[in-house]
């Protein structure tokens, strides 16, 4: 009989309240969890690190800007592959998110259907491209969430513009309150009521406005499109929403339609995390024909604006596949952003293997 606590590392990024989620979780479950919090971006990161006790290192990566970004992979990687560290998300899903390059390289190798996406380091290779692409075009940065550094070039001028900016002054990231949130006001007054977190918003919207990133250009078959599928796995269970498109783009959006998914949907993802052992993983999915499915992005970490990921009938809830089909089951599943999911399954992972 296992009755020991596990031991869990939460791995702070540069915001310091990023990883709230994740201490949150942890004492929802505190009879079963014990947990640290070290700052991975400080230099004493590792010493403090291996001086813990931990079964699991639970991992919130910097997104938002590109050297922090590198920071957590960087110093990730060495827990991982050189100390032997567990860590969930797994390394491989942070090591694809929020790097736009480095995910439509790994998406090619491994065959995974994806729109045709075009990636140039040399200022007269993208312009034989032009010579001859087909428009609209979408351009994107390496790094931007939520729709942020993402461009629909409509024709061969719109794309010159955009890789002479590239390649001399660069482009950054849209910073900013997120106009298409809703609850502005509702939003605003309780930053001015927190200065603290108001003084830290704005910290972080000057350091996006400040990483130029420049001298590459990533360009992306523009596939038509009404709404993306957003499918969501954490452990065995299993999500999904449409994101409706909003001036162009589907991402960022925030307008969701919550139609009963196809199973051929949920199919795809359980296929393609379970060859890659991904258990916390957001895949967003243009159908430009019913039952064919492109991956456009792939988030380890993703936001939630509603209480809930998925409505079948009008009901929250969740897919699990067992005895070789799809079983819905009614209930709450996606508390305190779907993190109280995470954590739960992880110790459902972890007493299985003290057993």
């Amino acid at each position: 009989m296992h009755n020991l606590k596990h031991q869990f590392i939460i791995l702070k990024n540069e915001d310091p309240y990023d990883h709230q989620l994740w201490m949150r979780a942890c004492d929802n479950h505190s009879t079963q969890v014990d947990y640290h919090v070290v700052d991975l971006t400080c230099s004493g990161w590792l010493e403090e690190i291996r001086a813990l006790p931990c079964d699991m290192l639970l991992a919130k990566p910097g997104s938002k800007t590109t050297a922090y970004k590198q920071l957590y992979d960087e110093r990730l990687q060495i827990l991982v592959n050189e100390l032997g560290y567990s860590c969930f998300p797994s390394l491989k899903e942070i090591l694809i998110y929020e790097n736009k390059r480095f995910l439509s390289y790994w998406l090619k190798a491994n065959q995974i259907p994806h729109p045709k996406t075009y990636i140039f380091y040399h200022k007269r290779e993208a312009e034989r491209f032009l010579e001859t692409a087909d428009f609209p075009l979408v351009a994107k940065l390496n790094i931007g969430a939520s729709g942020n550094g993402i461009e629909i070039l409509h024709n061969p001028q719109e794309a010159r513009k955009y890789q002479e900016q590239m390649f001399s002054g660069g482009r950054s990231s849209v910073a900013g309150p997120r106009w298409n949130k809703g609850h502005l006001w509702q939003r605003g007054w309780n930053k001015i009521r927190h200065p603290v977190e108001l003084a830290n918003r704005i910290k972080t919207y000057r350091n996006i406005a400040a990483d130029v990133q420049r001298n590459f250009l990533l360009f992306q078959q523009h596939i038509p499109h009404a709404y993306e599928w957003r499918v969501v796995r954490i452990g065995d269970s299993f999500f999904a929403h449409k994101k409706m498109l909003k001036k162009e783009k589907a991402s960022g959006s925030l307008v969701k339609s919550y139609e009963n998914p196809p199973f051929s949907l949920l199919d795809f993802v359980k296929e393609l995390t379970d060859q890659m052992g991904f258990y916390s993983q957001a895949v967003d999915l243009f159908e430009p024909h019913e039952g064919q499915y492109l991956v456009n992005e792939m988030q380890c970490i993703f936001g939630q604006s509603d209480p809930y990921q998925m409505l079948v009938d009008k009901q929250p809830g969740r897919y699990v596949f067992r005895n070789n089909h799809w079983h819905f089951e009614e209930g709450d599943f996606n508390g305190n952003e779907s993190y109280d999911l995470r954590v739960k399954w992880l110790i459902s992972q972890l007493d299985k293997t003290s057993l």
